[in-house]
């Protein structure tokens, strides 16, 4: 570990940094040295197996980008890491140093909105046609059972059925659902103090009177 770590440091010097995390060696590298770190990585570091690439939203510090290759004739792990900014995240492909990288370039493209710049086939990879937006940023909407209704009672009083004797809970929004969004947030106004007052009492005088039923059916 600490010959993988002195040739990296030899190589690039201070522009990067380098730390081991569960026995597996993690090196952060600028954008503009990307390929050049994964083909020393590949050549140098004899790291000629590509096991995968991917992204993490980092909010404001835009996206960090991660390729985990490992050398099958030393058995070793390296994780090549690089940050690229929110508002343009770009990189140079990497498929002309691992050709495994293609599709893990393409999920990440449509999953984070990272272009790779030289990419031979940059096309959605998992959604389906006209899909807008980034699932797997952490501003997208997660929107589907707002949009649309979900079929049964998940939850007390989430069903679309006669609720009339069923205890209503609040309707939950998913995680990042702005209260008003969608048809059927528009659909249902919040209600007055004083209706949610009287509901209140209405489901207790209910209460009580189906409690006098059944005792005078013991009796």
């Amino acid at each position: 570990m600490d010959v993988v770590v002195g040739r990296l440091t030899d190589r690039f010097g201070d522009e990067i940094s380098v730390e081991e995390t569960y026995g597996q060696l993690t090196v952060d590298v600028p954008a503009e040295r990307w390929i050049e770190a994964l083909t020393f990585a590949r050549d140098e570091l004899d790291c000629g197996f590509f096991d995968w690439l991917t992204a993490v939203d980092e909010e404001d510090a835009g996206f960090a980008v991660l390729a985990h290759v490992w050398s099958l004739t030393r058995r070793r792990h390296l994780l090549v890491r690089t940050r690229v900014p929110r508002d343009e995240p770009r990189l140079p492909t990497a498929t002309p140093v691992y050709r495994g990288a293609n599709w893990h370039e393409r999920e990440t493209y449509e999953m984070f909105g990272v272009t790779f710049d030289g990419h031979p086939n940059l096309v959605p990879l998992l959604l389906p046609d006209g899909f807008e937006g980034h699932p797997l940023r952490k501003d997208f909407v997660l929107a589907a059972r707002v949009a649309k209704p979900w079929p049964g009672a998940k939850e007390p009083g989430e069903s679309d059925a006669d609720t009339r004797h069923t205890p209503r809970r609040r309707r939950m929004l998913p995680p990042g659902v702005p209260e008003d969004w969608g048809p059927r947030g528009r659909e249902r106004p919040e209600r007055e103090p004083a209706e949610r007052e009287q509901s209140g009492e209405q489901s207790g005088e209910q209460s009580g009177e189906q409690s006098g039923e059944q005792e005078g059916r013991r009796e």
